[in-house]
């Protein structure tokens, strides 16, 4: 990816191309925020409509995450965990693993989705040493897939551009599964599609072309951040075909743990339980850098079983892992969860917001809109040779009037604050609305 630097004042900060390009000259500043909205610098107020980054489900600057942030502070800065513990890292892991699914609850805490998707590769990789194959040292992700920033989430992931900036440093022995986004059948599908669960039985192909015993784990976000949705059956079938040949099925939930599908885990929402399970994101509400991958006990167990007398049981791990900041900021945030039953809210939710996306069905320039839970997409007609201009004048038309999209190519996401109400919902597709009447 290319950077850019600002002039000016901000001439040393440097942001992502991604980021960058949606500014003509310096960027928006967003000075604070409250609840559902965000202020900009020249005092506008604009309604989040994606979660500030997928990232801030119970709503922002919420009082009871700030206060159990800045109590931690005031009580333990910082604490090594390679030699020590803290209470508040043995609190936020039991609180999560109690959201997990079913035996999933050995918690390695990390400080990004990134970092988590590394680490799920690595005890993949350890649990198949500990179980006496170390051969098996190959992984298969799926094209369009995105993984996080990492060697080796852009490695497993299947985003091509990502992959050709970085191609000769990425890891060995990765093949990738078709994707699961097909506009031929499934454009405007609601929810799950009913086509495209035979997608799955193409690993069959991967696994016999490689052998199954030379292969560690196979990585799928359950829900990709550009709304692609699995077909109806395809993760049972993945599920199955994991099982069947001794390989790791790892779920990337950086973006659906804690609520988005109106359950804890897409996991949960789809019935099926992974080996290993990354999150990040909504973990804490966005407050403090923290990922997390969940274990399954029996991947945990073997490796620790294994591990050689007065040498680590798994050689990884991170400065601040487990940070006190960062764990009072997730048992604050996983008990507003609850208290607040915000998962309950966004399943209650679902509806209304699937109705209020596909109603732009009919409006200009829309190709697909594709939804699930809280959140949904739309995927726009490119102008010729001039990908990603049009959603970009929506992502400036939107933020002019007062809704704070996420655009990507031709495509806008949408991914609330589970705190929204019915009446924001139709404010943010009706301003869509009004911006795809403007732009040509």
């Amino acid at each position: 990816m290319a950077f850019h630097a600002f002039t000016d004042d901000m001439s040393h900060f440097w942001m992502p191309f991604t980021a960058s390009r949606q500014f003509k000259a310096a960027p928006r500043l967003l000075e604070s925020a409250k609840g559902m909205y965000y202020r900009s610098s020249d005092g506008q107020q604009i309604l989040d409509a994606c979660a500030g980054l997928w990232c801030v489900a119970a709503g922002h600057c919420r009082e009871e995450i700030t206060s159990a942030v800045s109590a931690a502070m005031a009580k333990l800065d910082y604490a090594p965990t390679t030699q020590f513990a803290h209470p508040l890292a043995f609190e936020a892991a039991a609180k999560v693993a109690k959201l997990m699914p079913e035996g999933l609850d050995r918690i390695f805490f990390t400080n990004s989705g990134s970092e988590a998707v590394d680490t799920a590769l690595k005890i993949a990789l350890a649990y198949h040493q500990a179980r006496g194959e170390s051969q098996r040292t190959g992984f298969i992700g799926r094209e369009r897939s995105y993984h996080g920033a990492g060697f080796g989430g852009t490695s497993v992931g299947g985003v091509s551009v990502n992959r050709k900036a970085f191609a000769g440093a990425l890891l060995p022995n990765v093949d990738h599964m078709p994707s699961i986004h097909n506009l031929e059948h499934n454009a405007f599908s609601r929810g799950q599609p009913t086509w495209g669960a035979h997608l799955a039985d193409d690993l069959e192909r991967l696994v016999a072309l490689r052998d199954p015993s030379t292969i560690a784990a196979v990585i799928v976000d359950p829900m990709a951040g550009s709304v692609f949705v699995p077909p109806q059956g395809y993760l049972q079938r993945l599920r199955e075909i994991t099982s069947k040949h001794g390989i790791l099925l790892i779920f990337d939930e950086v973006i659906t743990a804690f609520g988005r599908l109106g359950k804890a885990t897409a996991s949960a929402f789809f019935g099926v339980t992974p080996d290993l399970l990354t999150m990040a994101k909504a973990i804490n509400n966005g407050t403090v850098p923290m990922g997390a991958v969940a274990a399954h006990r029996q991947v945990y167990d073997t490796i620790i079983a294994n591990s050689a007398p007065g040498e680590a049981d798994l050689y990884h791990g991170y400065t601040y892992s487990a940070h006190p900041t960062a764990a009072a900021a997730t048992i604050a945030t996983l008990d507003l969860y609850q208290k607040e039953g915000l998962f309950e809210r966004a399943a209650s939710l679902a509806p209304a917001f699937e109705r209020a996306a596909h109603a732009l069905r009919d409006a200009p320039h829309v190709k697909d809109i594709r939804n699930l839970g809280l959140c949904a997409g739309i995927e726009l007609e490119s102008r010729p040779n001039g990908i990603g201009e049009r959603s970009q004048e929506i992502f400036d038309g939107c933020f002019e009037a007062g809704v704070l999209i996420r655009h990507a190519g031709d495509f806008v996401a949408f991914a609330p604050p589970l705190i929204i109400e019915e009446a924001q919902i139709e404010q943010i597709f009706d301003t869509v609305r009004k911006v795809l009447m403007s732009v040509k």
